[in-house]
């Protein structure tokens, strides 16, 4: 197959999954057909494309693939005149008329209908990343930083529980919107996450999410300007996406924020998203997207690493961490102390998470202990700390960068690398504003 077609077919799938999946089940209202057919359209562009070429418009094309595949399904299906009339009159390509929701985005529709309050809102996000954003279940596990199995048999549950439970494929009325506010940002604040780590070079798998979860979280903050988390989560968004630019070296290497070139930060969405901030915090309901803000804030408008208000940003976590009290807002909370009252502090909050066993698959616990114990001139138990980190990295970036480090302090031992990563994974915590389980 010509890897222009390869090529074009992944693109579409990147950029045209969740409209195509969220047309289908509009005009449907079945959520299994819709995806199976999405995947059979997929399926066809590969196949087709390369005998008659990519079309201009790929997502039109898969659209009406998927909708032709579902008129077939539902032809062999359904039975008598009667039913097939009433099937083609529901996959008319002209768009239903408006609903007193307020949301005509047809991905935004899909994302609410994905969040219905009988589910869990784990659940609910989990179901929407896998379903309007092709998300593969290990993709969504490694966002709820939960073993992969765990989060399939999630996945089949919630599903069985729509079936079982006759929940709606619909949108609700505009004043019933609120009661999914929290899910609907967790699943936007997940597929930027997501789109944000593949563009610094961690994954490149979707780096289109970011923009395309930008998107949304302008028109969501349009549909509820009252809201004020609606308004944090895209100041959140804005100040991250301004340093998209600098957070990978030439060969794809990460940058830390440390050694960005903050000349090339994107000035007008930082300027846009301190504004929307601080519409945000004048409403005086401060929550965590809000706090994270302006965690991001205080890194994005400090001219100079050395400018950074590190006390600022440990107030700021502390805040955070009642409103979340998850362990890696912990581990981020500890990064903040040990960079503003020195690493001993830093490391006692650090060694007090381990104690407790909380994140003990995650490579950041220690990884930051090792920064600490370096910083400290404990060299052997840096080393120690490190190898723990190199055995759990999940990314050959990760493990380059601990690699390094360890050869600092001690022999690196059974561990290998193929990419030199600057930076400092302690100081790198602080900018992965995901926390565990917590949208």
């Amino acid at each position: 197959m010509a890897p222009d077609v390869e090529t074009a077919v992944a693109d579409a799938f990147r950029e045209e999954w969740g409209q195509v999946v969220a047309t289908l089940i509009r005009v449907t209202g079945d959520w299994d057909l819709a995806e199976e057919c999405a995947q059979d359209a997929f399926a066809l562009a590969l196949r087709t494309w390369r005998r008659d070429g990519v079309p201009d418009r790929p997502g039109a094309w898969l659209t009406t693939a998927a909708r032709n595949r579902a008129i077939d399904r539902l032809r062999r299906e359904t039975l008598g005149a009667g039913k097939l009339r009433e099937a083609a009159q529901m996959l008319d390509p002209e768009p239903e008329p408006d609903d007193d929701s307020g949301v005509h985005d047809d991905l935004l529709r899909l994302i609410f209908t994905c969040c219905h309050p009988a589910l869990a809102v784990e659940a609910q996000v989990a179901l929407a990343l896998r379903t309007l954003a092709g998300l593969t279940t290990a993709e969504i596990a490694r966002a709820f930083l939960v073993p992969e199995p765990t989060m399939s048999q999630r996945l089949v549950r919630v599903k069985r529980k729509i079936r079982n439970a006759g929940i709606p494929y619909r949108v609700p009325p505009a004043h019933l919107l609120p009661e999914r506010t929290t899910a609907v940002l967790g699943v936007l604040y997940l597929l930027f996450n997501e789109g944000y780590s593949a563009s610094a070079g961690q994954d490149l798998l979707r780096p289109d999410l970011a923009g395309e979860a930008l998107r949304l979280a302008h028109i969501l903050a349009r549909l509820m300007p009252d809201e004020p988390e609606a308004l944090g989560l895209l100041a959140l968004m804005l100040l991250q996406h301004a340093r998209r630019d600098t957070r990978a070296g030439p060969g794809g290497e990460l940058v830390p924020l440390e050694e960005q070139d903050r000349g090339r930060w994107d000035t007008a969405e930082i300027a846009e998203g301190t504004t929307v901030l601080e519409t945000a915090l004048r409403r005086r309901r401060p929550g965590p997207y809000q706090i994270q803000a302006a965690i991001a804030a205080c890194h994005a408008t400090a001219a100079r690493p050395a400018d950074t208000d590190w006390a600022q940003i440990a107030g700021l976590y502390g805040e955070l961490r009642k409103h979340s009290p998850t362990p890696v807002v912990a581990l981020n909370h500890a990064v903040a102390v040990g960079m503003s009252a020195g690493p001993a502090a830093g490391l006692a909050l650090a060694d007090r998470l381990a104690a407790s066993g909380a994140l003990a698959a995650y490579h950041l616990l220690p990884a930051t202990r090792a920064d600490f114990l370096r910083r400290l001139g404990r060299d052997s138990e840096a080393a120690d700390a490190y190898r723990d980190a190199l055995a759990l990295a999940p990314t050959a970036a990760e493990r380059s960068y601990l690699t390094r480090r360890l050869t600092e302090v001690g022999p690196a031992e059974n561990s290998s690398a193929d990419v030199s990563v600057p930076g400092d994974p302690a100081r790198r915590v602080d900018e992965r504003t995901k926390t565990e389980g917590q949208p």
